[in-house]
């Protein structure tokens, strides 16, 4: 099993990117997956979760701003992340939850100047 999240960067306050997580080796369709972030001596926190129904959620920290989406026919789970806040910067890791098991991408970085 292999997840492996991109696009991440560095952006101005106000600026947008979206995050990608490719999965392979993994069953995708109808497994609950997500984003959890990690800022600097922070602990890990949920980000937005959509379910194997399609059900979504969001923290409140990111509500209205995040919107988390997939596509079962490329694997590929992604995250747009607009009117980005420094508080925003951490280290962005995707996860696919399918038979009981957690899978993690690498993380990667996003970064927001104030």
């Amino acid at each position: 099993v292999q997840l492996q999240a991109s696009g991440g960067g560095l952006v101005q306050a106000g600026g947008s990117l979206r995050l990608s997580c490719k999965a392979s080796g993994v069953i995708f369709r109808f497994s609950d997956m997500g984003w959890y972030r990690q800022g600097l001596g922070k602990q890990r926190e949920l980000v937005a979760a959509i379910g194997g129904g399609g059900s979504t959620n969001y923290a409140d920290s990111v509500d209205g701003r995040f919107t988390i989406s997939s596509d079962n026919v490329r694997r590929m789970l992604y995250l747009q992340m607009n009117s980005l806040k420094a508080e925003d910067t951490a280290v962005y890791y995707c996860y696919v939850r399918r038979g009981g098991a957690d899978y993690w991408g690498q993380g990667t970085q996003v970064t927001v100047s104030s």
